[in-house]
């Protein structure tokens, strides 16, 4: 362990781990096609996942906040987008492309909203109460959890529900005999698009900087005449809408979905995040690729793994590093 500890810093460090991974996967599946779309697909999975993922690392990193009903957001998100989608089925199926990306961007921005009050909602009446308590925030937000669940089931029913996607995200496109799913690409290409503002935000802005800063120290940043209460629900409400926007864009993926896609979620994004490293965007990133590349690995190398793969991972990246790949540094 302690060898690998010293490659791994030598040769740049833990953000070269998916690399050191899928380098590993070639030499072991052989075939460069077959490597290649894997490797697509496991960036576009890992993508999706940061994006679920990120708003409970930025919340818990932030605020110190053990939100156990996170996943309640990804699942409203996956149902309202699927709801807006079957609403709109004459624009997806239409040959006018500007109609498709309408009725994709109505769906988003309705899953978005509501995370956004949903998010808001939860902060005031069922966080605010339990700050600085973890067990009773652990507690609080499972109960919530159960409600949120039972209210789909209310609203959806059981059944699985089919999900629609735009003609313009259907199908694939070859690169030579390499197959690239076109909603694969497009996933990546906005998970990669939140990741970048997520991090400019946290990182070159004046909010960015205050919400670091009220963190540290609450009293001081308050004794300056800033209303940190403001932006710490600001923060809930982001990592609520991100959490909602990941279930809309995992729902198009998946293309049926069920209520109990928060549940099964949970666990994913909970590992994401302790693997990555608690409270950091760059190691949820990290953590969410590593994910992403094993399960499409394992799953075509081991089927038999393939569900326990992501437990393994991080079984193994903790007794090697117990604070994550890429803790925040307070």
């Amino acid at each position: 362990m302690e060898t690998i500890t010293k490659i791994v810093t030598r040769f740049g460090g833990v953000s070269l781990l998916p690399v050191a991974v899928a380098l590993l996967a070639f030499v072991l599946i052989g075939a460069p096609s077959s490597w290649v779309t894997l490797t697509i697909a496991g960036l576009a999975m890992g993508m999706m996942i940061f994006l679920m993922a990120s708003g409970l690392s930025l919340v818990f990193g932030l605020m110190d906040v053990m939100n156990f009903g996170h996943s309640a957001f990804i699942s409203f998100g996956a149902f309202i987008a699927a709801s807006v989608l079957a609403g709109l089925s004459g624009w997806l199926g239409s040959d006018l492309i500007i109609l498709n990306i309408a009725a994709l961007f109505l769906a988003f921005a309705a899953a978005i909203l509501f995370g956004m009050a949903a998010g808001w909602f939860f902060e005031a009446v069922i966080i605010k109460p339990v700050y600085k308590d973890h067990l009773r925030q652990i507690l609080i937000t499972m109960g919530a959890l159960i409600v949120a669940e039972q209210m789909i089931l209310a609203l959806w029913g059981g059944a699985p529900m089919t999900v629609h996607r735009p003609q313009f995200l259907e199908g694939s496109f070859l690169i030579g005999d390499i197959t690239i799913e076109v909603y694969r690409a497009f996933a990546f290409m906005l998970g990669l698009a939140v990741y970048v503002a997520l991090y400019l935000t946290l990182n070159r802005t004046r909010i960015g900087l205050l919400i670091r800063a009220g963190v540290e120290n609450r009293e001081m940043v308050e004794a300056l005449g800033f209303r940190i209460d403001r932006l710490f629900v600001g923060v809930f409400m982001l990592g609520s809408a991100l959490a909602a926007m990941g279930g809309a864009i995992w729902a198009g993926y998946e293309t049926l979905i069920t209520p109990a896609l928060g549940g099964e979620m949970m666990i994913v994004v909970f590992i994401v995040v302790i693997i990555g490293g608690l409270g950091s965007i760059e190691g949820t990133l990290l953590g969410a690729i590593m994910v992403g590349l094993m399960a499409n690995y394992v799953g075509y190398l081991a089927p038999k793994l393939a569900l326990t793969s992501n437990m393994i991972l991080m079984m193994v990246i903790l007794l090697w590093r117990p604070n994550g790949l890429k803790p925040a540094v307070k």
